[in-house]
């Protein structure tokens, strides 16, 4: 508070030393004039011009021009008062300081002198010195604050009205107040229409209504929740809703409201990824074509071979194998593909995700051995249990620990294995240190038949993830050229 004191009498001081003030009396009595003038003059430290003006029409002229800093106006006018003044002031739009000034004290003319906007009310016979310094000394300060506070209130209402996301102010039960263009437009209603209906009936989805509400019942500020809502016109369109919630000068809770629109960019999204979903398709008829001419190639030849002599009975025989070969590979080729498309419906049990990576690691243990690998195994301490088909994610941590074991050199590998346990989530990270994934091959990494091995199919991590997905789980790859791959398996605590 004494700052605040401190630093109203520096401005004030640094107004009345810095510049001339100007003044006008606007009184029919000229004697009044000149001795509020030479009590104005005798303000040590500024420096005043004062004007007189005597009839309430070349006031009103003067008020217009807004030529002054302070306006001292007596109460009577002729046959106006200084309060017809300040009604056709304020008609004007005119804000400077404005002082009625009267014979004698009265309070009735005080009070309605200050509801007309007046900024002081003196009486003539209690002038001194002091008394007008300290007038206008707060007339010119609350001149000052008011214009600076009318600055702000045009520059948000500006950005209020012209902004592109629809804006708008409700009381606590949501229910609009006012709202900017364009809320009319989001709304698809006029701003008269606007007002007075409640945010919560154009949210039709229950889900999102709740939430809504839920949030609104803490009266804590939120930003960005995703909802759909439904215009008047009855289009849904998704948006994203911010609140904040404060009190106004009654101290009535208030709620100032954000909604943007992000349908256009939900469409684009959707448009994304069905030309994503063509453009998978076309690569992957096209990797099945190529991965089922190579056997029917061989198949091909075989069968050109038995068209000639033949040597002996084993050249027959091993095209007979060739041919048995080739054909179990684009059987194998077609089995994997068909499970990897087909629905997984899978049932669930509570299983320890200890035990189920314990399993995935023994699948590998002579592949690791082999390799020469270390492996690197942290564990909580209690039992991390989750719902799971237990087989199945079997197979998808396998295919994953495999691809790491592939990917490091023998002799100097390192897999890491670690399990983490939250309320929100159980973690599972499986990491290695070995070529690491190009960053432009990272989002094809689950496509099917993509590989970066030389004699690999392309299969196993499309498997891993349509099982880790059927779980309701999420999987986040992360690699370093030379350094090593990570995945991180979340399961999601209901």
């Amino acid at each position: 508070m004494e700052h605040d004191l401190f630093y109203f009498y520096l401005k004030v001081w640094l107004m009345l030393s810095t510049r001339e003030i100007r003044i006008v009396i606007i009184d029919d009595d000229e004697d009044d004039f000149f001795i509020i003038s030479d009590y104005i003059k005798a303000i040590e430290g500024s420096v005043f011009k004062i004007d007189w003006c005597n009839n309430y029409n070349a006031a009103i002229d003067i008020i217009r021009k807004r030529a002054y800093d302070v306006y001292f106006v007596d109460y009577r006018l002729g046959n106006h008062t200084g309060l017809d003044l300040l009604t056709t002031a304020q008609a004007e739009g005119f804000d400077d300081p404005i002082v009625i000034l009267t014979g004698k004290g009265n309070k009735v003319i005080d009070i309605k002198a200050m509801e007309s906007g007046a900024t002081d009310y003196l009486v003539k016979a209690d002038l001194t010195t002091e008394k007008l310094e300290r007038c206008v000394r707060y007339s010119l300060s609350r001149a000052a604050d008011l214009k600076e506070l009318k600055a702000r209130e045009n520059k948000y209402r500006n950005l209020f009205e012209t902004s592109k996301d629809a804006v708008f102010i409700a009381d606590e039960l949501l229910v609009i107040r006012e709202g900017n263009q364009a809320a009319s437009g989001l709304f698809k209603l006029e701003s008269k229409q606007l007002s007075g209906v409640n945010l919560l009936d154009f949210i039709k989805n229950t889900s999102f209504k709740e939430k809504v509400q839920q949030l609104v019942r803490t009266k804590k500020n939120f930003h960005d929740l995703e909802i759909e809502m439904e215009d008047a016109e009855k289009e849904k369109k998704a948006c994203l809703l911010s609140l904040a919630f404060s009190r106004d000068n009654e101290e009535n809770p208030v709620v100032h409201g954000i909604l943007h629109d992000i349908s256009s960019i939900k469409k684009a999204e959707l448009t994304n990824l069905q030309a994503h979903k063509l453009a998978m398709n076309e690569r992957l008829m096209r990797t099945l074509a190529h991965e089922i001419r190579n056997p029917l190639n061989n198949i091909s030849l075989s069968i050109e071979h038995f068209s000639m002599p033949l040597d002996s009975e084993d050249e027959k025989l091993a095209l007979v194998e060739i041919m048995k070969r080739n054909c179990t590979r684009i059987n194998h080729i077609i089995t994997e593909l068909l499970d990897l498309t087909k629905p997984l419906e899978l049932t669930f049990q509570p299983h320890s995700l200890q035990e189920i990576v314990d399993e995935s690691i023994n699948m590998i243990a002579d592949r690791m051995n082999l390799q020469k690998i270390y492996l690197n195994k942290t564990y909580p301490d209690d039992a991390v249990t989750i719902p799971a088909n237990k087989a199945k994610l079997v197979i998808a941590f396998t295919n994953i620990l495999i691809n790491a074991i592939e990917a490091m050199e023998s002799g100097r590998g390192e897999l890491t294995v670690m399990i983490a346990d939250t309320p929100d989530r159980a973690t599972v990270l499986i990491a290695d240190n070995g070529a690491g994934i190009p960053e432009e091959h990272l989002p094809r990494l689950f496509e099917p038949f993509f590989t970066l091995k030389k004699n690999g199919v392309g299969l196993g991590l499309s498997v891993s993830y349509s099982i880790i997905q059927s779980h309701n789980a999420a999987i986040d790859v992360k690699s370093e050229l030379k350094s090593g791959t990570q995945f991180h398996i979340a399961f999601e605590r209901n």
